[in-house]
């Protein structure tokens, strides 16, 4: 699939929002970050886009679902032009970012068990200086090392 259709109808920024589902702010941001380029500019200075920009501004949906970041789907982008390199390349970002979405799973499945533990030891009434929730909340606070409270280094 070419991101880079030839133009058969003009868009403004707003049109291509609208049908997109995208704030225009979104679109003038990935014009800024080089994702997004328009076809040209009217003599009034208003933006003008084609079929292929409705295409690639989908494409930058997708890959934000993915969790791709913007500098991720530059790359992508990159990539997709790339006959010789490109699938390996592509193949390779999207296997560092399955890496990353792996490693925050299981963050998030380590402070779902922890939370859990402390719901169920949780009666939901009695006073607050009893709760287990607020406890362990207290306990792990107190446990991690705060830079504005560490010791200055020793001279």
């Amino acid at each position: 699939m070419s991101l880079n259709t030839s133009p058969s109808r003009v868009l403004t920024i707003g049109a291509l929002a609208r049908e997109c589902g995208v704030p225009v702010d979104t679109l003038r941001h990935w014009e800024r970050e080089g994702l997004l380029e328009p076809l040209r500019r009217a003599s009034s200075g208003y933006r003008q886009y084609d079929r292929g920009s409705a295409d690639r501004v989908r494409f930058i949906q997708s890959a934000k679902t993915l969790g791709f970041t913007l500098v991720e789907i530059a790359e992508l982008l990159d990539f997709s032009t790339d006959a010789e390199h490109g699938v390996q390349g592509v193949k390779d970002r999207a296997s560092r970012r399955l890496a990353e979405i792996e490693r925050q799973i299981g963050q998030l499945v380590a402070i779902r068990d922890r939370l859990s533990r402390l719901v169920e030891a949780c009666p939901g009434s009695g006073s607050p200086d009893c709760c287990p929730i607020l406890t362990g909340i207290r306990e792990e606070a107190a446990a991690e090392p705060r830079a504005c409270c560490a010791k200055p280094p020793a001279t």
